[in-house]
């Protein structure tokens, strides 16, 4: 027989499954797709850092998250930012905002840890695992039906809500027929655990270049979280560098704000692409996370973005007579649309400026510098952004929600 759920949700990476753990308190049947095993962790939950903006880690508190966390978190209490080659520079400290930090930072394996935690606190979440989405056999009235397989073959399952989670090469996505527009910044990103003389005081340290962003993060173990962006072309070759290379490199790039850069754990590279779903619903489905959107990680907006997709939604389905109804995707798209529209051009804008070596671009680029750095409206508008608060924001990510 053909099970029926409410809701199925493709993909148990950050996003779907905080919105299934988000789905708990409704009266809805949910079931969630996922390809890895039990007994294993998804690639995404590996030793990258995660900064969580403050509207992230309010959620991730309402929700039980934070608290099953086993590692330390790493407080942003201020931001630098600067660009190589330009004068001026951003400051910003988290205790002018009358707040104790701007966010937080995290190494994915253990938020990935934690959700499993709460996942299997979840007694009437269905999971299929592991199991891959294979495709759609099309619309049945109020509902949609999708065919998995797992180690049996496959099979279908029906349900009124669709949820695309399953990140930028979405194959669910694919199947509804939405299109996706693709950059591609020529840009592999390498990301790794330092030590430096100075421990981590709170500062979260950007600085960009024509080739990426060298971005330091205040980790909770008294280590940085580095992320450096380097041309594609030059991605094999940094990823042979011996460790005294490599931290080499780093030093160049980033200077000496900390000290002598120590040590470094292992590297993990990323090319970085931008892809843009064309629209985030079709009849009975929606796109979140990186299958609805994936930026440019410069100024580490990705996951809280799709942490408020997920977030928007689950709070438009309480209480609705019918999780799939045209009028509540409807509805969802245009919520989701000022704080997507904005944090998209702050990200790709941000990233295509700070490449750029034109001397008129740079001269423009200094003098944006001085000017965020300086006036204090300008700043306000970067804190928002900073700490997740754009457009409609849910109810779960405000202060009164933790």
């Amino acid at each position: 027989m053909t099970a029926q759920h409410d809701v199925a949700i493709v993909g148990g990476g950050l996003v779907g499954a905080s919105l299934a753990i988000a789905l708990e308190r409704l009266d809805l049947d949910v079931a969630m797709i996922e390809a890895t095993p039990a007994a294993a962790m998804p690639a995404v939950f590996d030793q990258r850092n995660l900064s969580f903006a403050a509207a992230t880690v309010n959620a991730l508190t309402a929700l039980g998250v934070m608290r099953k966390l086993h590692a330390p978190t790493g407080a942003i209490c201020r931001i630098h930012v600067s660009r190589q080659g330009d004068f001026g520079r951003v400051r910003l400290e988290a205790a002018d905002y009358g707040r104790e930090s701007f966010g937080q930072v995290a190494v994915a394996r253990d938020v990935g840890e934690a959700l499993e935690a709460r996942l299997r606190e979840l007694p009437r979440l269905t999971r299929y695992r592991p199991a891959r989405f294979v495709g759609l056999d099309g619309l049945d009235g109020d509902h949609r039906t999708l065919r998995i397989a797992d180690d049996s073959g496959e099979r279908s399952l029906r349900c009124r809500l669709l949820i695309a989670a399953d990140g930028t090469d979405s194959g669910v996505r694919e199947a509804l027929g939405i299109a996706a527009d693709t950059h591609d910044y020529r840009q592999t990103l390498f990301v790794a655990r330092v030590r430096a003389e100075q421990a981590p005081d709170g500062t979260a340290y950007e600085r960009l270049t024509a080739h990426g962003p060298t971005a330091l993060l205040p980790r909770g173990d008294r280590h940085y979280g580095v992320v450096h962006g380097v041309d594609a072309g030059e991605a094999d070759e940094v990823g042979a560098l011996d460790e005294a290379a490599w931290l080499a490199r780093l030093q160049q790039a980033f200077g000496w704000r900390v000290g002598r850069l120590l040590a470094s754990g292992e590297r993990s590279a990323y090319p970085i692409r931008r892809v843009l779903a064309e629209r985030l619903i079709a009849p009975r489905a929606v796109l979140l996370g990186n299958a609805a959107q994936t930026i440019h990680p410069i100024g580490a907006q990705g996951f809280n973005l799709g942490l408020r997709d997920a977030l928007t939604l689950a709070e438009l389905l309480e209480g609705a007579a019918d999780p799939g109804s045209e009028s509540l995707l409807a509805d969802y798209a245009a919520r989701r649309h000022e704080d997507r529209e904005q944090t998209l051009a702050f990200s790709d804008g941000l990233a295509r400026i700070s490449a750029s070596d034109a001397p008129l671009v740079g001269a423009l680029r200094s003098l944006g510098m001085l000017a965020a750095g300086g006036v204090a409206p300008l700043q306000s508008l970067l804190v928002g952004g900073a700490m997740g608060f754009r457009g409609q924001v849910p109810a779960l990510c405000r202060e009164d929600a933790r």
